[in-house]
């Protein structure tokens, strides 16, 4: 239950330091299915959040583009990942490392450590497993529910 909140609070606080960008839902979402999926593609390399979709009925009915001054990266090795966050105006940390896999459509990340706040929600809940949909030079990490609904998504763009 901690968890739960802990990660709704996360969530409410990444939706705040967005800006809504609803007009740009359908271009946006429409755009990103017209790429061919990248089959062979990699996650190895660094990659930077640019916004979210909201879901309802497994249908993007939101998006946000990421505030300027807040950032998230990812950083994927051959079986590790990182990933830290930086927002000025929020003195709190945010970061995670543990190990990764895909297969096909599904991103696994199992946390071992983080900043004291992500230590609060890995000693609850450790693995992370989201839909995943990537393509050569982007890709987005689906929440789905306990029935395997859309919920949101964190989309990136790579960077090296």
């Amino acid at each position: 239950m901690k968890a739960k909140i802990l990660i709704l609070s996360m969530l409410l606080l990444l939706a705040l330091s967005c800006k809504n960008e609803a007009n740009s839902t359908e271009e946006t979402h429409s755009s990103s299915k017209a790429e061919p999926k990248d089959k062979l593609g990699d996650l190895k390399g660094t990659w930077e959040l640019t916004g979210f979709y909201n879901y309802k009925n497994n249908v993007v009915v939101d998006s946000f583009k990421m505030n300027p001054d807040f950032r998230q990266l990812k950083m994927y090795t051959d079986t590790k990942v990182m990933w830290c966050k930086h927002r000025p105006a929020d003195s709190s940390e945010w970061f995670g490392y543990g190990t990764y896999k895909y297969d096909g459509d599904q991103l696994t990340e199992v946390l071992d450590f983080g900043s004291a706040v992500m230590n609060e929600v890995i000693e609850e809940k450790k693995q992370f497993i989201f839909e995943l949909d990537l393509y050569p030079n982007k890709f987005q990490q689906i929440e789905l529910d306990d029935e395997g609904n859309r919920i949101y998504s964190e989309n990136y763009v790579r960077v090296e």
